[in-house]
């Protein structure tokens, strides 16, 4: 290559490389500042609830953040009702819906016994976390998905803190709450859904053998709870839910993608009062939220680094397990 062709070459990498590197340091600018009001409403909705809500402060006066969250609360970004493909995995005991709304796709599963439904805990339980295919693999699961909430003592992401109360087969793993109440993800005995607020005296009362730390509740005894859009952005979700028959219904929602901008909470409300659900939440979502199954990953994570360690997850023992 002659001289003159490799100093135009370079020429044109930096060139490339200084409007690659400006579009990024303008791109906040054009959301926030920008003439495009749903696609900051989206913006606002879905920082505000990451783990980056300065973002949106930096940009916008508090004024303003309230004006377009209240855009966002009569917003309506999601269609009637997604749209479903559904592949059945009989040897398993599975059903698994591939469905698709109008800003949003993602997986829901659906387990006939409740009682397949687990928790899952890190080994290294207040020092480092576990991918979801871990806890699948480390329990002899056929599947499994993000669980609770957690601490993320100065960002550093290791999932070893689970937050609130953490239950695996009736035994209390971890409780940092003491004797106050918390929300919480919960299966009884008989493989009953649970939602809502408890104690750790609860737990022996309702003879509570899996519980996780999260919120907010979508549906309790077959009514709607109460919660906004606006404080939940549009985001990736994970959620769990039950259907009057006992079947549980594991949903899990990409997001933050061009394919898939993510839900509003009511998208997954309607998802599954769709769904006949008596009983739902939601989980931790975000970057953590992902559906494992038949040894690989089946929705689309957000996260560029692929799987984040977690304290918990849901997994799905195979049937007959008890």
């Amino acid at each position: 290559m002659s001289k003159k062709r490799k100093i135009r070459l370079i020429r044109i990498l930096v060139f490339l490389l200084f409007n690659a590197v400006f579009s990024i340091i303008l791109a906040p600018f054009i959301i926030f500042w920008g003439p495009f009001d749903a696609t900051k409403t989206i913006a606002v909705g879905s920082v505000l609830t990451s783990r980056h809500p300065q973002v949106v402060k930096a940009f916008l006066s508090d004024q303003q953040i309230s004006e377009l969250v209240d855009q966002y609360n009569n917003a309506n970004f999601a269609s009637d009702g997604p749209v479903q493909t559904t592949e059945t995995d009989a040897s398993a005991g599975i059903t698994i819906d591939t469905i698709k709304g109008k800003t949003f796709k993602g997986k829901v599963m659906l387990i006939k016994d409740p009682k397949r439904i687990k928790v899952a805990v890190t080994k290294e339980l207040g020092v480092k976390g576990e991918r979801v295919s871990d806890f699948v693999k480390d329990t002899g699961a056929v599947a499994g998905i993000n669980g609770g909430g957690f601490a993320d003592p100065n960002g550093a992401g290791n999932g070893g803190f689970p937050d609130g109360l953490t239950v695996h087969n009736g035994e209390i793993l971890q409780n940092n709450i003491g004797n106050n109440s918390t929300d919480i993800v919960a299966l009884d005995k008989e493989g009953k859904l649970i939602v809502g607020q408890l104690t750790a005296e609860d737990i022996k009362k309702k003879n509570i053998q899996e519980a996780v730390f999260f919120w907010p509740p979508l549906i309790k005894d077959g009514k709607r709870c109460e919660f906004k859009d606006s404080e939940w952005g549009v985001a990736p979700r994970t959620a769990i839910g039950q259907k009057e028959d006992g079947t549980i219904i594991l949903v899990v929602i990409d997001g933050r993608q061009l394919s898939s901008w993510g839900a509003k909470m009511s998208d997954v409300y309607n998802l599954f009062r769709d769904y006949g659900a008596v009983n739902a939440a939601n989980l931790d979502g975000g970057s953590s939220s992902e559906l494992y199954y038949n040894g690989k990953v089946i929705n689309k994570l957000w996260d560029w680094a692929g799987e984040r360690y977690l304290p918990t997850a849901f997994v799905v023992m195979p049937e007959g397990t008890k």
